[in-house]
């Protein structure tokens, strides 16, 4: 869910699964410069992007999208397509920063059951999405893509009806984006992030990959009740 990045540190040695998500504990994230960039670094913004879980609005239009059978909305189905949709060129976005490396290391915690992805398919299609990273009660959203109208918004929604239902504390957006502040993200200072961050991965929630559709429909009525 990156718009830009503020390198803080280059990357001095190997970064491995294991020190990324003491990274992401931390309250660290890498990136690289571009898709072909070699080198990752580590950023730790003053001010952070964060999605209330409880404060999300949802416009009444993406509501009834999210709730009726435009998309067949799944979890983990494709995490390496969809890692490979955030990681191609769009209209306004020549390139990424996602590079080899970043899809390395999330595919080496998607295997751990740390990363996950959230899917819009139609016909059969993976149509948008976008993954992120579980630790505890965080989840970290990193990237999303849509090759149709709505199909990003559409994965963020059902994420967010999920986390709910899960019991997740924190939406960490990295930054906050024009796009983003429609839902409610907002920017938060450095210290009191990482104060929400320790608190959020300290009370683990747990994560299903085919949660009962009921529940997330209920979850998704009841954020549309809480907005225009």
């Amino acid at each position: 869910m990156k718009a830009h990045s503020a390198a803080v540190s280059r990357r001095q040695f190997e970064i491995t699964p294991e020190l990324l998500l003491r990274a992401y504990r931390a309250g660290l994230f890498p990136m690289a410069e571009s898709r072909r960039g070699e080198r990752l670094y580590w950023l730790d913004p003053e001010q952070r992007g964060v999605i209330p879980l409880n404060g999300f609005h949802l416009p009444r239009r993406l509501g009834r999208t999210a709730l009726s059978d435009t998309f067949e909305v799944t979890t983990n189905r494709d995490f390496a397509g969809t890692v490979a949709g955030c990681a191609a060129p769009a209209e306004g976005r020549e390139d990424t920063w996602i590079n080899l490396e970043i899809e390395r290391l999330f595919a080496a915690l998607h295997r751990m059951g740390h990363a996950h992805s959230v899917e819009a398919w139609q016909d059969g299609k993976l149509v948008g999405g976008l993954y992120g990273v579980a630790l505890g009660g965080a989840f970290f959203g990193e990237s999303m893509f849509s090759r149709v109208s709505d199909a990003s918004k559409v994965a963020l929604v059902h994420l967010v009806a999920r986390l709910r239902l899960f019991g997740f504390r924190l939406l960490d957006a990295q930054f906050q984006t024009a796009h983003l502040a429609q839902f409610g993200c907002a920017e938060v200072p450095r210290a009191i992030y990482k104060r929400l961050l320790g608190e959020a991965v300290e009370h683990p929630a747990p994560w299903d990959d085919r949660p009962d559709p009921g529940r997330v429909a209920a979850e998704i009525r009841a954020m549309r009740s809480g907005g225009e």
